[in-house]
């Protein structure tokens, strides 16, 4: 009987030795940098590189695909299936307020802190350290197991989408990119942008509103830009708004004749938009109080009254439920005003079984009447996802998490949006325990070192049981 968690624990400071590289690497994409030879820019194609070159250096069997995915493999090269790990390289970008560098790894009171600790650098890794131990254990297996990382899990999936391009697909599998128990469902991921001119009335004018730089994140900042208010009623209105919005701070700067207004809020993942304070549609609420004309005043009340402070869109007309998958959530993560670019709006919707996008692009599109503006679904749209409480696969990851954690072990349905919906009998497990705060996409993200050792070893387990399931 092997000690899995034992096992794991003597792996400990060489893991952390090598994650700290590993998190050094700023891998954003960064359209504006790409080349042939790195698709989305640097950061991306050099995390990639290093995560294959660690495999290198053990003497794993690895390809690098385009610099958009790779593979690490192990098990019988004559096995006609394998089994598949889908983890990713690239990350979210900081944003502001870090106490920290971002890109600085600080190992401190049990914590990873650095961007991609949590998501999927630190889990990613430690399902490596499950292959190492596999391999250190000699242990068998029937089936081949590849641990695939792609570079591009935080936007629109390019790097993952070109393996599936020339690589067979996995039998089943999962992605250590999420929480235990275990996610066998995930709701649908729907893009939905609202576009319209950027004008302004007589007097009031609003000549530039910026929140929000993914559409998977809930903002947390957002600034504007006023000319044509009075400039000490304006602050004093501003303070008494931030009084009675005591989860929100700002501060409004007069410079010659305009009013610079910023709002922080709280900085979350866009598939739990409940858990965040959405900096921009604050900001909007505030803002819609004052005369502006235009597609000004329509911007702001489209922000501040009908999407603020409803995560389910009940206000638009979205809202439903389904009663395995749960309700609808919403996320207004891109909000711009440019009087040369023009209105821009993003919606992210999570959405359950029971209700199609086109139901949802209508109801963005009509919500208000008097605007003429266009709502139209765009970027990288997903269906909903499900894998039944009873397929081995969901079995035999439950199995191992009790027993190496003694912990309830339940199927559970989330928002988010993983690699492990790639595969029919995909799911994602891990590495956020449900006792463990859950920091992906939040200012100062960080992992606890106690979660990422332990999840080296139910992966470790966890590979071996899927590789040798019964036909």
């Amino acid at each position: 009987m092997i000690d899995w968690q034992a096992k794991a624990k003597e792996e400990e400071q060489a893991y952390l030795a090598d994650l700290k590289d590993f998190l050094k690497i700023a891998s954003v994409r960064d359209d504006s940098q790409a080349t042939e030879d790195a698709p989305l820019g640097p950061g991306p194609k050099d995390a990639l590189v290093h995560i294959l070159a660690l495999a290198d250096r053990d003497g794993f069997v690895t390809k690098n695909i385009d610099n958009l995915a790779g593979y690490i493999e192990i098990g019988p090269k004559d096995a006609d299936e394998y089994v598949a790990l889908l983890s990713h390289v690239d990350v979210m970008p900081a944003g502001e307020g870090w106490e920290t560098d971002p890109f600085d790894p600080v190992i401190e009171d049990g914590k990873v802190i650095a961007r991609g600790a949590s998501d999927d650098k630190g889990p990613g890794l430690a399902a490596y350290y499950g292959f190492k131990m596999i391999r250190d254990l000699n242990l068998p297996l029937k089936r081949r197991v590849r641990l695939i990382f792609g570079t591009d899990e935080e936007n629109d999936w390019t790097g993952m989408t070109r393996y599936f391009e020339v690589e067979p697909a996995p039998a089943f599998g999962f992605s250590p990119d999420a929480e235990y128990p275990i996610i066998n469902g995930e709701k649908g991921n729907l893009q939905v942008n609202l576009t319209s001119p950027a004008t302004n009335g007589d007097a009031v004018k609003l000549e530039v509103f910026d929140s929000g730089i993914r559409t998977n994140m809930v903002p947390g900042v957002a600034r504007a830009t006023v000319t044509g208010l009075p400039t000490d009623q304006t602050i004093a209105d501003f303070a008494a708004f931030l009084a009675e919005n005591k989860q929100v701070r700002g501060t409004v700067t007069p410079e010659g004749d305009e009013l610079k207004f910023e709002l922080l809020g709280k900085q979350v993942h866009g598939s739990l938009p409940e858990t965040g304070e959405n900096a921009g549609t604050y900001l909007a609420k505030f803002l819609k109080q004052y005369d502006f004309g235009g597609t000004a005043a329509f911007f702001l009340k489209y922000l501040g009254e009908l999407s603020h402070d409803d995560p389910t869109g009940k206000k638009l007309g979205v809202a439903y439920e389904d009663d395995v998958m749960g309700p609808l959530s919403m996320n207004v993560g891109i909000q711009k005003f440019d009087l040369k670019d023009g209105v821009f709006i993003n919606f992210n919707f999570r959405y359950p079984k029971g209700i199609e996008p086109e139901f949802i692009e209508k109801q963005l599109d009509e919500a208000l009447p008097e605007w003429d503006y266009q709502a139209k679904i765009g970027g990288h749209a997903q269906v909903p996802h499900y894998v039944s409480p009873e397929d081995p696969v969901v079995k035999t990851l439950l199995k191992i998490y009790h027993d190496q954690t003694g912990l309830e072990a339940h199927d559970q349905v989330i928002g988010g949006g993983t690699y492990g919906r790639l595969m029919k009998r995909g799911v994602a497990f891990g590495a956020l325990f449900p006792d463990s705060p859950d920091t992906m996409h939040q200012v100062g993200e960080f992992a606890l070192v106690d979660d990422l050792v332990r999840s080296m070893g139910i992966y470790g387990q966890a590979i071996v049981d899927l590789a040798n399931l019964p036909e």
